[in-house]
């Protein structure tokens, strides 16, 4: 028997990329907002570009800019894929990031990604030397149901192999959360990324973690 697993408290970490290990909360914001501005909609607070950071594309800017007329979507989706290009080099991985993926890798858990980033933007951000192999599946909302709907963890459960009860959730918005609720998975929180952490409690994360080591520390000893 292997007692490394039997050990574990889950098999599968899932983790949303943008906000939870990705650090591109604000530059995401300011897209979303230069995006609606460029098609003439109105420029939505921070807070409301900040909340749907996390759904798909199309559904995320339809939210943010609701006095956009839906013929105008994809020219607004072009303006933001525009604007996030032009900063796509200043994008990177929170401090920690890496050794806590390398840490899970060496005790023996599966990591995937789920996000509401396109196919294409997530194969390009997982294309770094030190990422290669570091996850065993991912989803995209362009590919699958976006969130809060959990066919991407139904699915990430399907392809790895693993059970709701043994599949952790980690995200920083309340669509990732809700997510897990709705995968009857459990989940983990994160309070640095798009979403404020007094928003969580109703969907009962069995942690919140305040920075990236304080997520490391409580994987080790919860995971």
């Amino acid at each position: 028997m292997n007692t490394r697993i039997t050990q574990r408290n889950f098999d599968l970490i899932a983790f949303d990329w943008d906000g939870t290990l990705f650090d591109s909360t604000q530059i995401i914001v300011r897209c979303i907002q230069a995006a609606v501005k460029d098609v003439g909609g109105t420029v939505p607070t921070d807070e409301a570009a900040a909340y749907v950071i996390g759904l798909g594309l199309a559904q995320a800017l339809a939210h943010a800019a609701p006095d956009v007329p839906p013929e105008t979507y994809p020219l607004l989706g072009d303006r933001y894929r525009y604007h996030y290009q032009l900063h796509a080099h200043d994008l990177s991985l929170f401090d920690g990031v890496l050794p806590l993926l390398a840490m899970l890798k060496a005790r023996g858990y599966l990591l995937a990604v789920a996000t509401g980033k396109s196919r294409h933007g997530l194969d390009e951000a997982l294309q770094s030397v030190q990422l290669k192999g570091m996850f065993d599946a991912s989803r995209t909302a362009d590919k699958t149901a976006g969130k809060p709907a959990p066919k991407m963890l139904h699915e990430l459960m399907t392809e790895l192999g693993t059970t709701p009860e043994r599949t952790l959730m980690v995200g920083d918005t309340t669509h990732d959360l809700q997510m897990a609720v709705n995968a009857k998975c459990p989940s983990l929180g994160v309070s640095y990324g798009a979403h404020e952490a007094g928003a969580f409690a109703a969907l009962k994360p069995l942690h919140i973690a305040h920075s990236v080591q304080d997520m490391h520390g409580w994987l080790v000893q919860n995971g």
